[in-house]
């Protein structure tokens, strides 16, 4: 029986009992904070791959995708300049895509390498009015696919030398060789947009009388006072 006055003795595991359960509680909090951080990295890298590619699709439309894969040669694509305009998901105005595109070879060479090469993605020709809107020259083809419509516009190049010290340029009328020389080649056009946003595919409007009845403003030939008889004064 323990005397008053007397401390309780000391048990002579609990100094080292201590130690371990401090060092058990720094190793339980080393691997949560090492399983935090591998979370962290793995969440971290599964989601910047798709936010990679995701922005990488918003910014580039998948129809300059689609006109890069055209099987067309080297030749037919020698400098290729893209412009955008519009909403994709068609606010207030549908996106409207334009290519322009320099070819080496002649108009004829590349209206062909690019109607075939359309023919084998699926695109059709497309017979409509208005295509083109107004008398171009080279060759002016319309085509559909899917929900798109697409214009071709294969031209002969426009030559302009460029201006010499400052001063404007101005088109000289060199030798008939050295012109043919500086204006070989051609240039593409191509213009793709979406076929609800194309007037061409909607129903256009006509000046037949049996649909549209009886002009209402009648052309007046002639002198229109010309079968009034004058009274007499």
């Amino acid at each position: 029986m323990r005397q008053a006055g007397q401390d309780a003795p000391e048990d002579d595991d609990g100094p080292a009992t201590g130690v371990r359960s401090e060092q058990r509680r720094q190793t339980r909090e080393r691997r949560r904070l090492r399983a935090l951080a591998l979370a962290l990295v793995s969440i971290v890298l599964l989601g910047a791959v798709p936010l990679f590619f995701g922005i990488r699709t918003l910014s580039r439309d998948p129809v300059f995708d689609n006109l890069d894969q055209l099987n067309v040669p080297a030749w037919a694509a020698a400098k290729t300049d893209d412009d955008v305009s519009g909403s994709r998901w068609c606010l207030l105005d549908c996106r409207l895509r334009e290519r322009t595109v320099t070819s080496q070879k002649s108009p004829a060479e590349t209206t062909k390498v690019y109607e075939d090469a359309l023919r084998e993605d699926g695109w059709r020709p497309w017979k409509v009015s208005r295509c083109p809107e107004q008398e171009t020259k080279g060759s002016y083809t319309c085509w559909r696919r899917d929900e798109l419509t697409l214009d071709l516009w294969v031209r002969e190049p426009t030559c302009v030398p460029p201006p010499v010290d400052g001063e404007p340029a101005i088109v000289p009328s060199p030798e008939a060789s050295a012109a043919a020389t500086e204006c070989a080649g051609s240039l593409v056009s191509v213009k793709v947009r979406n076929a609800i946003d194309d007037e061409r595919t909607r129903p256009q409007p006509t000046t037949d009388p049996s649909l549209t009845g009886e002009d209402p403003f009648p052309t007046v030939s002639g002198d229109p006072l010309s079968d009034l008889t004058p009274s007499p004064s």
